[in-house]
């Protein structure tokens, strides 16, 4: 796979680190993940291809260890607040003078420095900040946070992502490592730089919800249909929305211009009325095979058995019959093969991953003697 042979060491955290981790395993990193002394685990089930060591890191000879698994690993994802990893005595300054080659990788809320880098937040928060927030919702209602994806996932855990392929890009030139600051406030807005850039050509002139791109648009937003399911609809150029029109069995001619905003409120009350006559099903043969951009609201019941989706594979299952998507994008070459195992227990490969990195089995006995690491090997099931 194209990271086959890249080690990483991920630091346990919140959703955002094992979602970068996790795409780095998927498409061949070794990555180990660093779980605390007695933890539950990864609560957020992001993480496929992983191995786990268990580690006191807030005692001495807990970041002892670490250090020595730095001075052997590619990359280091952590996901602390600014300032904590310096305290631990595990600060880039230390790490990078020890192994140059390092590319540590700092996943955090707010970024390494100015006044909010020490709070707390989450991906509404960090949304907020950005400016995103403001521009998402209906027309006369609060800003609405579209579900932790954007902040958390797309500009925390992708966007970190990128930066360590670009750092590991970059090593292959200068041979140096280099600290990534990778923060979901900028990252989110980063994301978002096509709203920025397109602020002064028309799309965004009017209030939150009554835009072309933010459902104020009735060929842009979402119909009930009439077993209470849903369709979406994206027909903004003028030929699709053509067809748009032709589906719904209405007559262009008898319509208001496309672009009248002023009547969109009303189309869309028209629109909805005609959605509300006909099931999902009904409404997917009458818009499949057609340009129109009109496609089902799959659930995630549903979204494996469509049609498109599984003959191209999208959705995966493991081990344990989990259903989840498969990596993405594919590459000719070197495609992802992500582990179909399940996930592991907390502390499951801590010998294993010790002796890996040059510790001998004094050591191991020793560390596990003072509880800096714990070793959780599953049992082998008894022949009945």
């Amino acid at each position: 796979m194209a990271l086959q042979g890249v080690r990483v060491v991920e630091l346990a955290g919140l959703a955002p680190g094992p979602f970068c981790g996790m795409v780095l395993a998927d498409f061949g990193a070794q990555v180990l993940r660093v779980d605390r002394v007695g933890s539950p685990g990864d609560l957020s089930r992001l993480a496929r291809g992983k191995r786990s060591l268990a580690l006191d890191l807030k005692r001495a000879h807990g970041a002892a260890v670490l250090r020595r698994l730095c001075a052997r690993a590619d990359v280091l994802l952590e996901p602390f607040r600014r300032g904590v990893m310096e305290k631990l005595q595990l600060g880039p300054e230390i790490l990078l003078q020890e192994n140059p080659k390092l590319i540590y990788a700092r996943l955090s809320g707010f970024g390494q420095s100015g006044p909010f880098s020490r709070r707390a937040g989450h991906d509404i928060n960090y949304l907020a900040l950005s400016g995103v927030l403001s521009k998402i919702g209906r027309s006369g209602e609060n800003p609405y946070a579209p579900l932790n994806l954007l902040a958390d996932f797309g500009g925390g855990g992708l966007m970190c992502t990128v930066g360590i392929l670009m750092a590991l890009f970059e090593r292959t030139r200068s041979g140096k490592g280099q600290v990534i600051d990778a923060n979901m406030v900028e990252g989110a807005a980063y994301l978002s730089s096509f709203l920025w850039k397109t602020q002064k050509v028309g799309l965004w002139e009017q209030p939150r919800g009554q835009n072309l791109l933010d459902g104020g648009a009735p060929f842009y937003t979402t119909y009930r249909t009439a077993d209470g399911q849903f369709m979406a609809v994206g027909a903004i150029e003028p030929q699709f929305y053509k067809l748009l029109i032709k589906g719904l069995e209405l007559k262009l001619e008898e319509l208001p211009d496309q672009m009248s905003v002023t009547d969109w409120p009303e189309m869309k009350k028209r629109f909805a009325d005609v959605f509300a006559q006909k099931t999902k099903a009904e409404w997917c043969q009458v818009f499949d095979g057609t340009d129109a951009c009109v496609t089902p609201v799959l659930t995630f019941e549903e979204v494996a058995q469509h049609e498109h989706n599984r003959e191209r594979g999208s959705f995966i299952t493991d081990e344990e019959q989990h259903l989840s998507p498969r990596p993405a994008p594919l590459l000719s070459i070197t495609p992802a093969t992500p582990s179909a195992k399940r996930d592991p227990f907390v502390g499951e490969h801590t010998e294993d991953i010790l002796k890996e990195f040059g510790f001998n089995q004094e050591e191991i006995d020793q560390l596990l003697s003072d509880r800096i690491i714990e070793s959780n090997k599953p049992k082998p099931k008894a022949n009945l």
